[in-house]
C-alpha cells in the first residue's frame, strides 16, 4: 500500500509544541521529525483503512450476510 513519495526530499517546518513535553522529549533523546513522521504515517494508514472500510460497506455486509445464511464452503470439513 503506497502512502506518499518515500524519495520526496525532506523539509523544514516550524512547530509549535508544549514547553515541557519538548524538555521531556529532549531528555529521553526522543528524534522529533522521526517520531512525527511515522505517526504521520500511521495515521494516514489508518485514515486509508478506514476510507476503505466506508466505500466497501455494502460488499462486506453482503458477504457477511451470504455467510451468515449459507455458511463457508468448508463447514462440513471441519475438525475442530
Amino acid at each position: 500500500m503506497v502512502l506518499y513519495n518515500t524519495d520526496a526530499p525532506k523539509k523544514a517546518t516550524n512547530l509549535s509544541i508544549n514547553t515541557d513535553l519538548l524538555l521531556k522529549a529532549k531528555e529521553k533523546r526522543i528524534n522529533l521529525s522521526h517520531t512525527l513522521e511515522n505517526r504521520l504515517i500511521e495515521m494516514l494508514a489508518e485514515a486509508k483503512c478506514q476510507e476503505w472500510k466506508k466505500e466497501n460497506q455494502e460488499a462486506i455486509e453482503t458477504y457477511n450476510r451470504r455467510i451468515q445464511t449459507n455458511g463457508v464452503f468448508s463447514e462440513g470439513l471441519r475438525r475442530f
